[in-house]
C-alpha cells in the first residue's frame, strides 16, 4: 500500500509543509528588503503587505520535486517515457529562469520590454528541452496532427508566454492565482494517473502542495502577496506542466478558460483604445466584479467554481468534440459577463450603476489591486 501511494503523499506533503514554514518567513524578509506595496494610486489595500511570497511556492516545489527524485529505486512509480527526464531537467530550469527573473522584477520594477524578452527566451529554450506542443487530435476526426517544425515552435512559444502572463493577471485579486492553479494541478493530476503516467503525476502534485500550503497566507485579506517571482514562476509551471501532461492543451482550456477569455478580452479592448497592451487598468473581470460590489473572496469563489466545475467536464467528456463543445459554452459564458459588468460600469447613459451602499469610487481591500508590477501591465 505505502509503495503505491508512499511517493505522492511524501511529495505533496513536503511541499505543502516546506509552503507553511517558507512563506511567512519570505513575507519577513520582503518587509525587511523594502520589497513591499504601499497604498496609493491604484494600490488600494490596507496596509504595507510584503511582494516576496515567491520563495514560498517556488522552493516548495522544486525541493518536493527533488525529493521524488532521491526515492529508492522500488518506491518510485514507473518511468514509461525515456525522454522523461529531460522535459523535467527543462521544467525545473525554466521555472528557476522565470523565478529569479521575478525576483529581480520585483526588486528593480522592470518595464514590458525586459519582461516580453525573458518570456520569449524560456520558451525557446524550453524547445530543445522537448517541452513543445508538436501534435493534437483533431477533436471532429480523431486524426492525429503532427504540426512542421515551425508551427511546432510558433504553438509552444504562444503557449508558454500566454500561461504566463494569464496567471500573472490573474494575480489581481488576493487568492486567485494560487486557488486558480490548485484545481489545474488537481484535474492535471488526476488525468495523468488515468493516463499511466505515474511518475509525471509528481510533478502537478508538487505545485499543487506548493499552492495549497501558501494560499492561507494569501487569500483575502492577504498577508503577503506572490509578486512577479511567484506568478512568472506559476505560469512557467502550468504551461510546461500542461505540455508534459500529452499536451492535454484542451483540457488546460477548459478548467483555465474564464481567465484566458479574460485576458484576450482586455488585450482586444486595449487595443481597440489605442493603448499599449501592457498598460495597467482596473478593466479585468474581477476588478469590474469587485467594482459592483463583490468581497474579494466571492470573487475568488466564483474563479474557483468555474474553473472546477469546468475541470470535472473535462475529466468526465471522453469526446472530444464535446470539450470543444464545452469550451465553446465556457467562452460565451465569460464574455456574457464581460459584457454586463461593462455595461453595469459604462452604461449607454454614460453614467455607471452604483451597487447599493458602496459608492461608485471605492477602492479595493487588502491585495485585490495589482502589486507594483502588475498595475504597469
Amino acid at each position: 500500500m505505502w509503495r503505491s501511494i508512499g511517493p505522492y503523499a511524501l511529495t505533496f506533503i513536503t511541499a505543502f509543509s516546506l509552503a507553511l514554514l517558507i512563506t511567512p518567513a519570505a513575507r519577513r524578509l520582503g518587509e525587511r528588503l523594502g520589497l513591499v506595496d504601499v497604498p496609493g494610486g491604484r494600490r488600494r489595500h490596507h496596509g504595507v503587505i510584503s511582494r516576496l511570497g515567491g520563495p514560498g511556492l517556488y522552493f516548495p516545489f522544486v525541493a518536493a520535486v527533488l525529493l521524488s527524485l532521491l526515492l529508492p529505486s522500488h518506491l518510485q512509480p514507473a518511468r514509461n517515457d525515456p525522454k522523461e527526464v529531460i522535459r523535467l531537467a527543462g521544467l525545473l530550469w525554466g521555472c528557476t529562469f522565470m523565478f529569479v527573473f521575478g525576483l529581480l522584477d520585483d526588486r528593480l520594477g522592470l518595464g514590458p520590454t525586459p519582461q516580453f524578452v525573458a518570456q520569449l527566451t524560456v520558451a525557446l529554450l524550453s524547445i530543445p528541452y522537448l517541452i513543445i506542443i508538436e501534435r493534437v487530435m483533431n477533436p471532429f476526426t480523431n486524426e492525429l496532427i503532427v504540426f512542421p517544425w515551425w508551427a511546432t515552435a510558433l504553438l509552444t512559444v504562444l503557449w508558454v508566454m500566454g500561461m504566463i502572463n494569464t496567471v500573472n493577471f490573474l494575480d489581481g485579486v488576493d487568492g486567485l492565482a494560487a486557488g486558480v492553479t490548485a484545481i489545474l494541478c488537481i484535474v492535471l493530476t488526476i488525468h495523468m494517473l488515468r493516463e499511466g503516467q505515474y511518475s509525471v503525476a509528481l510533478l502537478p502534485l508538487a505545485l499543487l502542495g506548493a499552492a495549497l500550503g501558501f494560499l492561507p497566507f494569501n487569500f483575502a485579506p492577504a498577508k503577503v502577496f506572490m509578486g512577479s517571482s511567484g506568478s512568472f514562476f506559476l505560469g512557467y509551471a502550468v504551461a510546461a506542466l500542461s505540455i508534459i501532461a500529452g499536451a492535454k492543451v484542451a483540457t488546460v482550456l477548459l478548467v483555465m478558460g474564464l481567465p484566458i477569455v479574460d485576458v484576450a478580452w482586455q488585450i482586444l479592448n486595449r487595443w481597440r483604445a489605442g493603448r499599449p497592451i501592457g498598460a495597467g487598468d482596473r478593466g479585468h473581470l474581477h476588478h469590474r466584479l469587485y467594482d459592483l460590489g463583490l468581497s474579494p473572496r466571492a470573487i475568488a469563489l466564483i474563479y474557483y467554481m468555474f474553473c472546477l466545475a469546468f475541470g470535472v467536464l473535462a475529466l468526465v467528456i471522453s469526446k472530444r468534440v464535446y470539450k470543444v463543445l464545452a469550451m465553446l459554452v465556457l467562452g460565451g459564458i465569460t464574455l456574457g459577463m464581460l459584457l454586463y459588468v461593462s455595461w453595469r460600469q459604462h452604461p449607454l447613459s454614460g453614467v455607471a450603476h452604483p451597487v447599493a451602499g458602496q459608492p461608485a469610487d471605492q477602492g479595493l481591500t487588502a491585495g485585490d489591486e495589482p502589486h507594483e508590477d502588475q498595475v504597469r501591465r
